[in-house]
Protein backbone atom coordinates (compact mmCIF):
# COMPACT_ATOMS: atom_id res chain seq x y z
CA UNK A 1 0.00 0.00 0.00
CA UNK A 2 1.09 3.34 -0.75
CA UNK A 3 0.12 4.96 2.69
CA UNK A 4 1.57 8.41 1.58
CA UNK A 5 -0.53 8.61 -1.33
CA UNK A 6 -3.79 8.12 0.37
CA UNK A 7 -2.80 10.35 3.64
CA UNK A 8 -2.29 13.00 0.38
CA UNK A 9 -5.35 12.64 -1.61
CA UNK A 10 -7.08 12.64 2.29
CA UNK A 11 -5.58 16.25 3.25
CA UNK A 12 -6.50 17.47 -0.32
CA UNK A 13 -9.88 16.45 0.34
CA UNK A 14 -9.65 13.90 -3.48
CA UNK A 15 -11.26 10.46 -3.34
CA UNK A 16 -10.01 8.11 -5.89
CA UNK A 17 -12.79 9.40 -8.46
CA UNK A 18 -12.03 12.79 -7.96
CA UNK A 19 -8.07 12.34 -9.01
CA UNK A 20 -9.32 9.94 -11.80
CA UNK A 21 -11.53 12.52 -13.24
CA UNK A 22 -8.56 15.77 -12.92
CA UNK A 23 -6.08 13.24 -14.44
CA UNK A 24 -8.53 11.56 -17.12
CA UNK A 25 -7.87 7.99 -16.34
CA UNK A 26 -9.38 5.33 -15.05
CA UNK A 27 -10.77 4.75 -11.67
CA UNK A 28 -8.97 1.34 -11.40
CA UNK A 29 -5.66 3.03 -12.38
CA UNK A 30 -5.90 5.19 -8.93
CA UNK A 31 -6.56 2.68 -7.24
CA UNK A 32 -3.79 0.65 -8.53
CA UNK A 33 -1.53 3.42 -7.71
CA UNK A 34 -2.78 3.71 -4.11
CA UNK A 35 -1.69 0.00 -4.02
CA UNK A 36 1.80 0.28 -4.88
CA UNK A 37 1.99 0.89 -8.72
CA UNK A 38 4.34 3.62 -9.77
CA UNK A 39 2.91 5.52 -12.70
CA UNK A 40 4.48 6.95 -15.37
CA UNK A 41 6.87 10.49 -14.64
CA UNK A 42 4.07 12.77 -16.33
CA UNK A 43 1.74 11.39 -14.63
CA UNK A 44 3.67 11.33 -11.33
CA UNK A 45 3.87 15.14 -11.78
CA UNK A 46 0.11 15.84 -12.46
CA UNK A 47 -0.50 13.89 -9.24
CA UNK A 48 1.96 15.60 -7.08
CA UNK A 49 0.99 19.34 -8.50
CA UNK A 50 -2.79 18.32 -7.56
CA UNK A 51 -1.97 17.00 -4.08
CA UNK A 52 0.49 19.45 -3.44
CA UNK A 53 3.37 17.01 -2.23
CA UNK A 54 6.57 16.47 -3.76
CA UNK A 55 6.82 13.40 -6.25
CA UNK A 56 9.77 11.76 -4.40
CA UNK A 57 7.70 11.96 -1.04
CA UNK A 58 4.82 10.22 -2.93
CA UNK A 59 7.42 7.22 -4.33
CA UNK A 60 10.65 7.72 -2.18
CA UNK A 61 11.88 5.06 -4.06
CA UNK A 62 12.83 7.25 -7.11
CA UNK A 63 14.85 9.05 -4.76
CA UNK A 64 18.43 8.97 -6.32
CA UNK A 65 20.97 6.73 -4.31
CA UNK A 66 17.72 5.38 -2.11
CA UNK A 67 17.88 1.37 -1.11
CA UNK A 68 14.93 1.02 -3.10
CA UNK A 69 17.53 1.90 -6.62
CA UNK A 70 18.90 -1.60 -6.06
CA UNK A 71 15.63 -3.60 -5.65
CA UNK A 72 14.65 -5.19 -9.19
CA UNK A 73 12.33 -2.74 -11.06
CA UNK A 74 9.88 -5.65 -11.91
CA UNK A 75 9.52 -5.86 -7.86
CA UNK A 76 6.07 -4.00 -7.24
CA UNK A 77 5.99 -4.56 -3.43
CA UNK A 78 6.74 -6.83 -0.35
CA UNK A 79 4.54 -7.65 2.03
CA UNK A 80 5.71 -9.78 5.08
CA UNK A 81 2.76 -12.27 5.15
CA UNK A 82 -0.08 -13.17 2.95
CA UNK A 83 -2.59 -12.15 5.80
CA UNK A 84 -0.49 -8.41 5.30
CA UNK A 85 -2.66 -7.96 1.82
CA UNK A 86 -6.39 -6.96 2.94
CA UNK A 87 -9.45 -8.84 0.97
CA UNK A 88 -10.05 -5.71 -1.12
CA UNK A 89 -6.80 -6.05 -2.74
CA UNK A 90 -6.81 -8.91 -3.74
CA UNK A 91 -10.24 -8.30 -5.53
CA UNK A 92 -8.75 -5.63 -7.25
CA UNK A 93 -6.06 -7.01 -7.88
CA UNK A 94 -8.28 -9.98 -9.75
CA UNK A 95 -10.27 -7.04 -11.03
CA UNK A 96 -7.43 -5.73 -12.98
CA UNK A 97 -7.17 -8.85 -15.40
CA UNK A 98 -8.00 -8.25 -19.26
CA UNK A 99 -7.09 -11.45 -20.60
CA UNK A 100 -5.65 -13.77 -18.19
CA UNK A 101 -5.76 -15.03 -14.39
CA UNK A 102 -3.69 -18.09 -13.07
CA UNK A 103 -4.33 -19.20 -9.42
CA UNK A 104 -1.68 -21.77 -8.38
CA UNK A 105 -1.91 -23.03 -4.59
CA UNK A 106 -2.68 -26.51 -3.01
CA UNK A 107 -6.16 -25.48 -1.26
CA UNK A 108 -6.67 -21.15 -1.99
CA UNK A 109 -9.75 -21.44 0.76
CA UNK A 110 -9.41 -18.32 1.84
CA UNK A 111 -9.68 -16.84 -1.89
CA UNK A 112 -12.90 -20.07 -2.20
CA UNK A 113 -14.10 -18.39 1.14
CA UNK A 114 -14.55 -14.87 -0.34
CA UNK A 115 -18.12 -14.83 -2.16
CA UNK A 116 -16.91 -11.46 -3.61
CA UNK A 117 -13.75 -12.93 -5.64
CA UNK A 118 -16.07 -16.01 -6.39
CA UNK A 119 -18.68 -13.59 -8.04
CA UNK A 120 -15.67 -11.55 -10.05
CA UNK A 121 -14.42 -14.91 -11.31
CA UNK A 122 -17.58 -15.90 -12.22
CA UNK A 123 -17.98 -12.50 -14.26
CA UNK A 124 -14.48 -12.77 -15.80
CA UNK A 125 -14.86 -16.25 -17.01
CA UNK A 126 -16.63 -14.72 -20.33
CA UNK A 127 -13.75 -13.14 -21.40
CA UNK A 128 -10.51 -13.70 -19.52
CA UNK A 129 -9.09 -17.09 -19.13
CA UNK A 130 -9.05 -18.16 -15.69
CA UNK A 131 -6.79 -21.48 -14.61
CA UNK A 132 -6.91 -22.27 -11.66
CA UNK A 133 -4.36 -25.50 -10.31
CA UNK A 134 -5.34 -26.93 -6.50
CA UNK A 135 -3.86 -29.76 -5.10
CA UNK A 136 -4.67 -33.60 -5.52
CA UNK A 137 -6.18 -34.11 -2.01
CA UNK A 138 -5.19 -37.16 -1.49
CA UNK A 139 -2.07 -36.88 -3.62
CA UNK A 140 1.36 -37.56 -1.78
CA UNK A 141 2.84 -34.08 -1.58
CA UNK A 142 -0.64 -32.61 -0.09
CA UNK A 143 -0.55 -35.50 2.99
CA UNK A 144 3.35 -34.21 3.10
CA UNK A 145 2.54 -30.91 3.38
CA UNK A 146 -0.08 -31.45 5.48
CA UNK A 147 2.10 -33.48 8.28
CA UNK A 148 5.00 -30.60 7.97
CA UNK A 149 2.27 -28.10 9.00
CA UNK A 150 1.08 -30.30 11.71
CA UNK A 151 -2.27 -30.25 10.90
CA UNK A 152 -2.64 -33.71 9.03
CA UNK A 153 -5.92 -34.65 7.18
CA UNK A 154 -6.84 -31.00 7.27
CA UNK A 155 -5.06 -30.23 4.27
CA UNK A 156 -6.93 -32.58 2.09
CA UNK A 157 -10.19 -31.19 3.98
CA UNK A 158 -9.36 -27.79 3.07
CA UNK A 159 -8.80 -28.88 -0.88
CA UNK A 160 -12.01 -30.38 -0.96
CA UNK A 161 -13.86 -27.47 0.55
CA UNK A 162 -12.48 -25.23 -1.88
CA UNK A 163 -13.47 -27.48 -4.79
CA UNK A 164 -17.25 -27.19 -3.44
CA UNK A 165 -17.13 -23.59 -3.04
CA UNK A 166 -15.58 -22.83 -6.34
CA UNK A 167 -17.83 -25.65 -8.08
CA UNK A 168 -20.23 -23.52 -9.79
CA UNK A 169 -17.64 -21.78 -11.78
CA UNK A 170 -16.45 -24.95 -13.02
CA UNK A 171 -19.44 -25.82 -13.78
CA UNK A 172 -20.40 -23.04 -16.26
CA UNK A 173 -17.05 -24.34 -18.35
CA UNK A 174 -15.31 -20.81 -18.10
CA UNK A 175 -12.98 -21.67 -15.32
CA UNK A 176 -10.40 -24.34 -16.51
CA UNK A 177 -9.66 -26.85 -13.07
CA UNK A 178 -6.44 -28.93 -12.67
CA UNK A 179 -5.47 -30.84 -9.57
CA UNK A 180 -1.64 -31.34 -9.51
CA UNK A 181 0.67 -33.43 -7.28
CA UNK A 182 3.95 -31.85 -7.41
CA UNK A 183 6.24 -29.80 -4.31
CA UNK A 184 4.37 -26.87 -3.97
CA UNK A 185 7.43 -24.38 -3.27
CA UNK A 186 5.85 -21.43 -4.40
CA UNK A 187 1.69 -20.19 -4.70
CA UNK A 188 1.30 -18.29 -7.39
CA UNK A 189 -1.30 -15.30 -8.21
CA UNK A 190 -1.89 -13.85 -11.56
CA UNK A 191 -3.65 -11.53 -13.03
CA UNK A 192 -2.27 -10.33 -16.63
CA UNK A 193 1.13 -8.95 -16.20
CA UNK A 194 1.02 -8.79 -12.38
CA UNK A 195 2.03 -11.67 -10.11
CA UNK A 196 1.82 -12.20 -6.56
CA UNK A 197 4.26 -15.42 -5.12
CA UNK A 198 3.37 -16.41 -1.89
CA UNK A 199 6.80 -18.27 -0.46
CA UNK A 200 6.62 -21.54 1.48
CA UNK A 201 8.91 -22.34 3.90
CA UNK A 202 9.22 -25.78 5.92
CA UNK A 203 6.53 -25.92 8.99
CA UNK A 204 5.32 -22.20 8.42
CA UNK A 205 1.69 -21.80 7.36
CA UNK A 206 1.36 -20.31 3.98
CA UNK A 207 -1.03 -17.09 5.39
CA UNK A 208 2.17 -16.53 7.28
CA UNK A 209 4.75 -16.72 4.68
CA UNK A 210 5.86 -13.76 2.63
CA UNK A 211 4.25 -12.38 -0.39
CA UNK A 212 6.23 -10.81 -3.34
CA UNK A 213 4.62 -8.60 -5.94
CA UNK A 214 6.00 -8.84 -9.52
CA UNK A 215 5.21 -6.80 -12.70
CA UNK A 216 6.02 -7.49 -16.30
CA UNK A 217 8.12 -5.87 -18.12
CA UNK A 218 10.48 -6.10 -21.15
CA UNK A 219 13.79 -7.31 -19.33
CA UNK A 220 11.71 -9.21 -16.39
CA UNK A 221 13.82 -12.40 -15.40
CA UNK A 222 12.16 -13.62 -12.55
CA UNK A 223 8.49 -12.88 -13.34
CA UNK A 224 9.05 -14.71 -16.61
CA UNK A 225 10.71 -17.39 -14.71
CA UNK A 226 7.73 -17.72 -11.95
CA UNK A 227 5.15 -18.23 -14.62
CA UNK A 228 7.39 -20.83 -16.69
CA UNK A 229 7.02 -22.86 -13.46
CA UNK A 230 3.04 -22.15 -13.42
CA UNK A 231 2.78 -23.55 -16.75
CA UNK A 232 5.22 -26.78 -15.60
CA UNK A 233 2.56 -27.46 -12.86
CA UNK A 234 -0.60 -26.99 -14.95
CA UNK A 235 1.20 -29.53 -18.03
CA UNK A 236 1.33 -32.26 -14.94
CA UNK A 237 -2.16 -31.70 -13.59
CA UNK A 238 -4.94 -33.76 -14.67
CA UNK A 239 -7.45 -32.01 -16.16
CA UNK A 240 -10.82 -31.96 -13.89
CA UNK A 241 -14.28 -31.44 -14.24
CA UNK A 242 -17.03 -30.38 -11.39
CA UNK A 243 -19.12 -33.60 -12.48
CA UNK A 244 -16.28 -35.36 -11.98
Amino acid sequence: MNDVLRRAMYDANLTDLDLSTELAVDPKTVRNWMHGQVPHRRTRQAVSRLLGVDEDVVWPELRPGSAEDRRPAEIAGIYPRRTSISPLSWLSFFESAKSEIGILAYSALFLAEDARIVRLLREKGDGVRIRIALGAPDGTKVVERGAEEEIGEAMGAKIRNSLTLLGPLFETGCVELRLHDTVLYNSMFRSDGQLLVNQHAYGIPAAQSPVYHYRHSDDSEMFDSYVASFEAVWAKGQVQSFAS
